[in-house]
C-alpha cells in the first residue's frame, strides 16, 4: 500500500502542489469578484444590480466543465488569446465559484438591519461608505461557514482541470494507470490528500466562528 505513494511520491508531490496553487489563486479571485458581485446585486442602480443578476443566474446554472470547455477550446476558436493552461484554469475557477461567493455574500448583507443602512445614509455617507464601513464588516460575520463550504467545494472543483491538461491531482490516476500501478490504492492515496488539504478549511472555519462571535 505505502510503496504505491512512496515509489510515485514525485507525481503526487507535484500534482498536489498544483491544486494547492489553483485552490489558493482562484480562492483569492473569486473572494474579490464575488464580493464585488454581490455589492452590484445591492446597489441602488439598476444597471449593476442587473449585471449582478445576469451573471450570477447565468453562472450558477452552467456546468463547469463547459466553464472550462468554453475557455480552453472555444476562446480559440474566438481568436482570443488566452495564457498558459494554469492561468486558463484558475479563470474557469474563478469565473464559476465567483457567482456562488456573491450570492453568499448577497444573502450576508440581507441579514444585517435596514435600519443600519438608514442611519448611515442619515449621516452622509455613501453608498460605498456603508457598503465597506458599516454593512459588509458585519455580514461576513454571518457567511463565514456558507463561504467557507463553497471555498471546499472550490477545492474539490480543481479536479475538472485534469481534463484538460493540467496536471494537478485529479491528473494522477491517469499517470498512475500508464505504470501499471493499482487504480484502487491510487484514489484512496488520492482522498487522504484531499482529506489532509479539507481539514485545516474545517479547523480555521470554526476558529473564525469562533473569533468573530457576537454574544
Amino acid at each position: 500500500m505505502f510503496s504505491v505513494l512512496t515509489d510515485n511520491w514525485p507525481l503526487f508531490r507535484d500534482g498536489f502542489w498544483l491544486t494547492i496553487r489553483l485552490f489558493v489563486v482562484s480562492g483569492v479571485l473569486s473572494l474579490v469578484i464575488g464580493t464585488l458581485l454581490g455589492a452590484c446585486r445591492v446597489s441602488p442602480v439598476p444597471a449593476l444590480r442587473g449585471f449582478g443578476t445576469g451573471y450570477v443566474n447565468v453562472l450558477r446554472n452552467t456546468p463547469l466543465t463547459l466553464v472550462f470547455a468554453f475557455l480552453f477550446f472555444g476562446a480559440a476558436k474566438m481568436h482570443l488569446a488566452l495564457p498558459n493552461p494554469f492561468w486558463t484554469a484558475v479563470g474557469a475557477l474563478t469565473i464559476y465559484t465567483s457567482a456562488f461567493i456573491c450570492e453568499v455574500v448577497r444573502s450576508g448583507v440581507n441579514t444585517i438591519a435596514p435600519g443600519q443602512s438608514e442611519a448611515a445614509r442619515a449621516v452622509g455617507m455613501s453608498f460605498f461608505q456603508v457598503l465597506t464601513i458599516v454593512v459588509l464588516p458585519q455580514a461576513f460575520r454571518a457567511i463565514i461557514p456558507p463561504l467557507m463550504s463553497v471555498l471546499i467545494a472550490l477545492l474539490k472543483n480543481t479536479t475538472i482541470a485534469a481534463g484538460f491538461s493540467v496536471a494537478e491531482a485529479g491528473a494522477i490516476p491517469a499517470a498512475m494507470s500508464e505504470r501499471g500501478e493499482n487504480q484502487l490504492l491510487t484514489l484512496l492515496w488520492i482522498t487522504i490528500g484531499f482529506l489532509i488539504l479539507i481539514v485545516p478549511l474545517i479547523f480555521l472555519q470554526r476558529w473564525a466562528e469562533r473569533r468573530t462571535a457576537v454574544a
